[in-house]
């Protein structure tokens, strides 16, 4: 009886293994399958540009239009010489390739086990991947590398493709508790309700009216305006063990009526309070040099539409991913790699040139680990 054989990189495989990649990788991502959508109108967080799926090039410009300022024409008087002219503001995005790679032993390594090792390394590489992904967009929302210990790139990275990380303007930045700077957080500036109510009304205030700063833009679900927080396990502790009347068990009562469920940005949330759809997780970026200097603290991500973009080129098969084989020393070892061609950063805009951040603040609080 004859068998199917699939060579190495097997042009059906290569497709193949791209496109399950792609499918492994979103789904292993906390940010793509919860915040993230495609296109202009995109009613999340994080906006997929795919300019440059296709078309050549490395750097993709996205524009803000700005808002109208001009006085309004009464009556019979003339308009000519009132028009108003059309605002934008600019930013870019610039895409690099990055790889993975792992390799799947010798013959004798492959003939040992009974694992599809090609099956295996597809496993491994979208975890990989979708940790990956997470790690940097919260790095690049937060401005920030941070002290997390595990993440894939080392303390005092600073970004890549030239997307340089970008640190919070002070419009945008908040602090917890009576916090008014990174030095005056102190241990008992938390995260609290108190804080998300200052920060809905600071989104609910803060630009637009033609004051040069761009308005925090909602996300919009069954007529209604959302925002969502996103901060470190630590903080939905301090939130979940605050026994002041009224905290906790008012998210809880909240969440079980919140319209939309449905949607991936209310799936595997806290709850919701006053219109933030609440999240946690063990990627937000953290510090150990707050207050005195040594205060551990938390970037808390308070986000609308569009608080960043991401921007993906095609490797030249017209997937996301690429994946690739090939068999050294001599053909006896088997090794895989596979890439991804994109670039990630926080939208910012400079109108009045003063760069500021796009549909995002950050929260910082004081969030020690309790079990500390």
């Amino acid at each position: 009886m004859s068998s199917t054989i699939v060579g190495v990189n097997d042009a059906k495989a290569v497709k193949r293994y791209s496109a399950n990649l792609f499918v492994d990788a979103a789904r292993e991502s906390y940010f793509n399958s919860h915040f993230a959508g495609k296109g202009d109108n995109a009613m999340a967080p994080v906006q997929v540009l795919l300019d440059l799926a296709k078309d050549a090039g490395d750097t993709i410009s996205y524009d803000l239009s700005l808002a109208l300022n001009n006085k309004p024409t009464y009556g019979d008087e003339r308009i000519a010489n009132k028009m108003a002219a059309l605002k934008f503001a600019t930013d870019t995005v610039s895409i690099d390739q990055i790889r993975c790679g792992v390799s799947a032993g010798g013959r004798m390594t492959r003939k040992r086990v009974l694992h599809d090792l090609r099956e295996v390394a597809r496993a491994r590489m979208g975890e990989w991947w979708g940790r990956w992904d997470d790690e940097e967009t919260v790095m690049y929302l937060s401005g920030a590398r941070g002290v997390n210990s595990g993440f894939i790139e080392d303390v005092g990275y600073t970004g890549y493709a030239n997307n340089s990380f970008a640190a919070p303007d002070a419009d945008h930045q908040m602090y917890g508790g009576n916090a008014t700077s990174k030095a005056s957080v102190d241990t008992a500036d938390v995260m609290s309700l108190a804080v998300i109510d200052k920060a809905v009304t600071k989104a609910n205030t803060l630009g637009g009216r033609g004051n040069q700063i761009p308005r925090i833009r909602p996300l919009r679900f069954e007529g209604e305006d959302r925002f969502v927080l996103l901060m470190s396990e630590f903080d939905a502790y301090n939130l979940r063990t605050n026994t002041t009347t009224g905290q906790w068990l008012d998210i809880q009562k909240a969440a079980a009526g919140a319209q939309g469920q449905a949607n991936p940005i209310f799936k595997g949330s806290l709850g919701m309070y006053n219109n933030v759809v609440l999240h946690s997780h063990d990627i937000v970026v953290r510090f150990s040099d707050y207050g005195a200097g040594s205060v551990a603290a938390s970037r808390s991500l308070f986000m609308g539409r569009q608080a960043a973009v991401r921007a993906y080129g095609s490797p030249g098969n017209g997937l996301r991913y690429d994946w690739h084989e090939e068999t050294v020393d001599h053909g006896n070892e088997l090794e895989i790699s596979t890439s991804c061609i994109r670039g990630t950063k926080k939208a910012r805009f400079s109108v009045d040139g003063t760069p500021r951040d796009f549909s995002l603040l950050s929260i910082d609080c004081a969030a020690a680990d309790p079990n500390a």
